[in-house]
């Protein structure tokens, strides 16, 4: 294991792909963040898989993007549908961007490919480290870390909690996450199955029961994630394939060849009260949660990070926070936003009511006829309306 430090510029806790990105970010800027992660081995599963073109865009000066393109697979369409019915599709094909499609590349792929760049540029993570506290002082904060040395004390003039809903630096820093739990669970699958529709498309199902999202995969799988009032830790191939009988299309869906793996979650909606506080600076699920719905989570989580970086060190070497308030205000208006689309798409796709839904299905279906209206949503789940 690495030997942390006894005092350092920037601790960044937790190295999924949010801190990853900003460790990049700042050891290109010639920084040299201790990046810290509580567990001792690397993810091999797929939670985030959708990776949209805005994140793209930013991901490029970090000299990823070709890497990703090689390990995922680009879908230009996003179809919502109730049944067999086509209520609306949302084509990229024609975007703006150097990147018109959604890619769908499993986290563990991501982040393979994050760590080995961070590498390459001399970068390191200390596994097996957890954060314990994090005390603010009238200079650095002070961060214990407990490893299987023991608990080491470190010196540091900014702590970045990429560290997940659950955060622990969140916590310390005493900032209130504020919102909703959703009622629903989610269940989480990669699968083999026999699939009627195109890999050219993700579908949104509505369906009174809840909504069913599904996603081609690299290596011929297919993401599902559906919401459910129970579900097992690991839901099983007869739970899925009920799933998709009862809210996918009415003919064609066979049965499921293999579970890669599953999983079960639950969900809310909540927003930091403050991303920036004291010597804390909060990004990804830290700072925001929200459904599923869409794929904005770890999207929005990168562009907070990659975002921070020159702020952040304009703040360490010049002595300016301008930059650092600027960063806090538009990430907090960019999760405010996102938490908006992702309620409104899941309470519109877990509509009981017979007459709310065919107000609703006939409202989509009216949308995806008016011209620049497709254009607009693709353009508002390709994240570019972020520029």
């Amino acid at each position: 294991m690495t030997e942390l430090p006894v005092q350092t510029e920037i601790v960044i806790v937790g190295a999924g792909p949010v801190g990853l990105s900003l460790a990049i970010a700042l050891h290109q800027r010639g920084a040299a963040p201790v990046l810290l992660e509580k567990r001792t081995e690397t993810a091999n599963t797929s939670r985030a898989a959708v990776v949209h073109a805005r994140t793209l865009e930013m991901l490029a000066p970090l000299d990823v993007v070709p890497d990703l393109l090689d390990r995922g697979i680009r879908v230009p369409t996003f179809c919502v549908r109730d049944r067999d019915q086509v209520l609306i599709e949302v084509g990229f094909a024609d975007l703006k961007t150097a990147y018109p499609f959604t890619l769908m590349c499993p986290q563990d792929q991501t982040e393979a490919v994050l760590r080995g760049r961070l590498a390459a540029i001399g970068g390191a993570i200390t596994h097996g480290a957890e954060v314990v506290s994090v005390e603010g002082t009238d200079g650095d904060a002070i961060v214990s870390v407990r490893t299987d040395r023991g608990v080491t004390k470190l010196s540091a003039q900014w702590v970045i909690g990429c560290d997940g809903a659950h955060s622990v630096v969140r916590d310390a820093a005493g900032i209130a996450f504020e919102g909703q739990d959703y009622e629903e669970v989610f269940a989480l699958a990669d699968v083999k199955l026999d699939w009627p529709l195109s890999r050219d498309e993700v579908s949104l199902f509505f369906s009174p029961d809840g909504l069913v999202v599904i996603a081609p995969l690299p290596d011929d799988r297919f993401r599902i994630v559906a919401t459910v009032d129970q579900a097992p830790e690991h839901p099983d191939a007869p739970l899925l394939e009920r799933l998709l009988a009862d809210r996918g299309p009415t003919r064609g869906v066979g049965r499921i060849k293999e579970i890669v793996w599953s999983s079960r979650f639950h969900l809310a909606h909540r927003i930091a009260e403050k991303v920036v506080k004291g010597r804390t600076i909060l990004c990804g699920d830290a700072a925001h949660v929200h459904s599923p719905a869409g794929g904005q989570g770890m999207n929005t989580g990168i562009q907070d990070a990659i975002a921070l970086a020159d702020p952040l060190l304009n703040c360490l070497r010049h002595g300016s926070s301008a930059g650092l308030g600027a960063w806090a205000r538009e990430r907090r208006r960019v999760a405010e936003d996102v938490v908006t689309i992702t309620d409104r798409m899941t309470r519109a796709a877990t509509m009981r009511s017979d007459i709310g839904r065919r107000l609703r299905n006939t409202a989509l279906m009216i949308a995806g006829h008016v011209p620049g209206v497709p254009e607009m949503m693709a353009r508002k789940l390709a994240e570019l309306d972020r520029r």
